[in-house]
């Protein structure tokens, strides 16, 4: 903006400054060329004489033709020529000849032929034209007609075009020095008046990088006062006025959701009790001496395996509830590679219809982490990959590692997840449609775990899809160990 308006105000400037330069040409030059016609005539009047004898007017003819080019007034390089019958006869023009006692003397010099054919083609109705000599340049020429007969004289147009050169130069070198004094003190001129448009766009940049989308945000940055009788000010005062309301709504969020984050917690860890309980009490009615009929036990197991289910779901609320609150994780030097070989030798335990395949770097993966809490993002990737493709399905599990990141990739060669359900599949109680639907007692927090344990760490977990290949990507940050070199991939099939 500080630019646009430095250039705009430039460009007026420079505007304004060729329209009057132009004017200013304009008028010099028609005021040089009404002296030179004046001084033309002169010298037109001297050498055709009078047009009739008046009293006391002396009608002496010049004793030469041409000695009117050197008389007074003439400027040195006046042309002239006699016409006579229509035709050019004697012509001339005045030069310098030696130095006289009495100053410089003048002479009357000839004109070549191409001179005289130009200064014969001049209009011949008693008024001046501007009319080129080669060789000689611009000359004003008149045709003059008297007593003493008819003629053509010309004065050369050097000394004003001369002048006129020189006024466009001192314009041009004025306006240029005008313009550069113009854009540095517009640049500083604006630089003082968008100060505080500044210091608004900083507020608002500051606002910008702040976390508002999620946790605790405090928001205490505000535009400085300005004059309120200002455009800025008043600007600023509006932003002010919106930061408050955007501070008081965030903070009623917060503390919603510290509420609701209490609240789960609270009953997620009051819950574990009795359902430990009653899975206690089923499993006992179920053993004990007492016959049960067939439905007794059918319900007793039904009861045993829905509280086992909820007794999960109810870990993974706890897990998230704690997570969310930023309770801290036990970490420690831990390599990726183990985690890996375990999560995913349950998972074949737990899926043999399946095709497990493995990728390890034969450098170790370290990171610092918590790998209990590691272990269960793979093994919730890992049962992702399996509750949600059919039988035959290949699942690969591959570690990969740079300086700076250690990868865990979960790819599976399974139908894909839905365009549509990409953007919210780390949700908590994410749907899908009937390829990736909630069976096989899945509690539909699993995803979100592995999202707020990688957040957790530092990393991001991120997921590509299409048919026939999606793959989980979590990336964690390498802890401060010395790397030579990362190793090639040993492949390892598990049938």
């Amino acid at each position: 903006m500080r630019t646009r308006l430095v250039v705009s105000a430039v460009a007026l400037i420079a505007v304004v400054a060729a329209v009057i330069g132009t004017v200013t040409t304009i008028a010099y030059r028609s005021y040089l060329y009404d002296q030179a016609d004046t001084q033309l005539r002169n010298v037109s009047h001297r050498a055709g004489g009078p047009p009739a004898p008046l009293p006391g007017f002396d009608s002496r003819a010049p004793r030469e033709p041409l000695d009117f080019v050197i008389g007074p007034g003439a400027p040195l390089g006046t042309v002239g020529a006699v016409v006579v019958d229509g035709t050019l006869g004697s012509a001339g023009l005045s030069a310098q000849a030696e130095q006289g006692s009495y100053g410089p003397m003048y002479e009357v010099g000839g004109l070549d032929a191409a001179q005289r054919e130009a200064l014969a083609a001049a209009p011949r109705d008693g008024v001046p034209h501007t009319v080129e000599l080669p060789g000689l340049g611009d000359y004003r020429i008149e045709y003059a007609s008297g007593i003493n007969g008819d003629y053509l004289v010309g004065i050369p147009l050097s000394d004003v075009q001369e002048s006129l050169s020189t006024l466009i130069l001192v314009e041009v070198s004025v306006t240029g020095a005008g313009l550069v004094a113009a854009s540095l003190a517009g640049g500083a001129l604006v630089g003082i008046a968008l100060r505080p448009l500044r210091r608004v766009a900083a507020t608002a940049t500051q606002v910008s990088e702040l976390p508002l989308h999620s946790g605790e945000v405090s928001l205490h940055h505000r535009v400085p006062e300005a004059d309120p009788r200002t455009e800025v000010g008043q600007v600023g005062a509006a932003i002010n006025r919106m930061l408050d309301h955007v501070h008081s709504a965030l903070h009623a969020r917060q503390q919603s959701e510290t509420r609701v984050r209490r609240f789960v917690a609270d009953a997620s860890h009051e819950l574990r009790t009795p359902l430990a309980s009653i899975r206690g009490y089923a499993e006992l009615t179920r053993r004990g001496r007492e016959e049960c009929g067939p439905d007794t036990r059918h319900a007793l197991g039904r009861i045993e395996s829905e509280a086992t289910r909820m007794t999960g779901l109810v870990e993974d609320l706890l897990l998230l509830a704690r997570l969310d609150a930023g309770r801290p994780l036990s970490y420690e030097s831990t390599d990726l590679a183990p985690l890996v070989v375990d999560a995913l030798s349950d998972s074949r335990a737990a899926g043999p219809e399946h095709v497990w395949r493995l990728e390890l770097p034969e450098e170790p993966a370290t990171v610092r982490a918590d790998s209990a809490r590691l272990h269960q993002v793979l093994v919730n990737l890992l049962a992702n990959a399996r509750t949600h493709t059919p039988p035959g399905t290949t699942v690969t599990a591959r570690v990969a590692a740079d300086d700076r990141h250690a990868c865990v990739e979960i790819e599976d060669d399974g139908p894909g997840i839905p365009p549509e359900l990409l953007p919210s599949v780390f949700e908590r109680f994410a749907r899908g449609d009937a390829s990736r639907s909630r069976h096989a007692g899945s509690t539909g927090l699993g995803l979100a775990i592995v999202h707020a344990v990688t957040t957790a760490h530092g990393g991001d977990v991120s997921v590509t899809s299409t048919p026939g290949r999606t793959v989980f990507v979590v990336r964690l940050p390498r802890s401060p160990v010395d790397i030579d070199s990362q190793a090639g991939h040993r492949l390892i099939t598990q049938p």
